[in-house]
């Protein structure tokens, strides 16, 4: 069954790049609508090849030359990374048209390794653009929508959520095939996800000898979602070592499975948590991996509080990544113990939000936001409490409880 086509985002900015750089990139984990994007877009123009292909990519790297006069541009290059021989030879086909745009568009889902590459040939020549799995405004088919302290638009009543949808949502993901496809059994499609992301690109990555190890490390990694990373712990328990830890950390980051958060440094006068926090960039793969497969556990177990946080950082991180936006976020947490979910920084100011498994917000709720907002003065733009219920009311000054589906 065809996948029904959901507009991205990205959309206008992919166009608007295709029609000023020479080469175009885009990035993001498998399966997160990269190809049916570019398809969608350019399919009438452009023809597509496959790098995946063990056959096409043998003939690549054998002729490289013979390879770009046999697919010549405009092409869609798929999954680049697999061939990354042709970049050279792509810069040598852009600098003799250098003034011609679009003439290559290439995917990949491996972007530590792509992006090196892609620096070392092609710096100056390529608009490197990500696309992540659907935001919920994407999925909702509203993708332009601005987040609430761009606009000041009241949207409780168009995006009314029960909290029985709520989880299922959750539960689902937002990979574009879930997404357009209600039906389709979850659990089966992200242990199949799970599997081939295993068999395909960590087996690619020299970091990654043992795959049962591994794949027990991605489940503590799971359980520790939104939660400060310490992989001393980690590879203890896992009898592994540390070094070993921070590079399957590294694979997952550059595979894009998952966000690391840094805190956020400024000098006001107090001594701050270093260690970052470590987040799945799709929460339905995060609760397939700590064994969540129905909306009443995943809203009652102990996971709950840190799926609903990776949640919201998901959609703020999604909603930014796909205007071609480099996020800005970080948490804040002091010695002392006061800590603030998620900062924001755009345009040198500074948006405190903090996440609440609760339909109930309450005044006290807002206590971290507003030392927050005395620490860094007018810097500090008005907070928000992001919760699972529907209303929006003001908790303190500045701080106002938002429900996620007004996200």
């Amino acid at each position: 069954m065809a996948t029904p086509f959901l507009p991205r985002a990205l959309e206008p900015t992919l166009r608007r790049a295709a029609g000023e750089f020479p080469a175009v990139v885009l990035t993001g984990p498998r399966q997160s609508g990269k190809t049916t994007l570019l398809k969608h877009l350019f399919q009438e123009s452009y023809r597509y090849v496959s790098l995946e292909l063990p056959d096409v990519r043998g003939a690549a790297a054998a002729d490289p030359r013979g390879f770009l006069d046999t697919y010549a541009a405009p092409v869609i290059f798929d999954e680049v990374q697999y061939a990354p021989e042709l970049l050279p030879y792509i810069k040598e086909r852009i600098d003799a048209r250098r003034s011609t745009p679009g003439q290559y568009l290439l995917t990949g889902s491996q972007n530590l390794l792509l992006t090196q590459r892609v620096s070392e040939s092609l710096a100056g020549r390529a608009a490197m653009l990500r696309l992540l799995p659907l935001s919920r405004r994407e999925a909702a088919g509203q993708a332009t929508l601005p987040l609430p302290w761009e606009s000041s638009h009241d949207r409780s009543e168009q995006h009314a959520l029960g909290q029985r949808d709520l989880w299922r949502s959750l539960l689902r993901g937002g990979y574009p095939e879930l997404a357009a496809n209600p039906e389709r059994d979850i659990s089966l499609w992200h242990a199949s996800y799970v599997q081939t992301y295993l068999e395909r690109d960590v087996r690619s990555l020299r970091q990654v000898g043992d795959l049962t190890t591994f794949q027990s490390f991605l489940r503590a990694l799971a359980s520790r979602s939104a939660q400060l990373l310490n992989l001393t712990e980690m590879a203890r328990d896992l009898g592994i070592a540390v070094n070993t830890a921070k590079s399957w950390v590294s694979v997952l980051e550059a595979t894009f499975q998952v966000i690391i958060l840094r805190p956020y440094f400024a000098n006001v006068g107090k001594r701050l948590v270093k260690t970052p926090k470590v987040y799945f960039t799709d929460v339905g793969t995060l609760c397939y991996l700590t064994g969540l497969r129905d909306p009443e556990h995943a809203a009652s177990g102990p996971m709950a509080g840190a799926i609903f946080e990776t949640a919201v950082l998901a959609e703020i991180v999604r909603t930014l990544m796909h205007r071609a936006q480099e996020p800005q976020v970080y948490f804040w947490r002091t010695a002392a113990g006061a800590e603030v979910d998620i900062v924001l920084e755009s345009a040198g100011r500074l948006i405190p939000v903090e996440v609440k498994l609760t339909a109930t917000p309450r005044p006290a709720m807002a206590d971290n936001i507003r030392k927050f907002r005395q620490d860094f003065g007018e810097r500090a733009q008005a907070g928000y409490v992001v919760h699972t219920g529907d209303a929006r009311l003001p908790l303190a000054p500045e701080v106002t409880a938002l429900p996620f589906a007004e996200l």
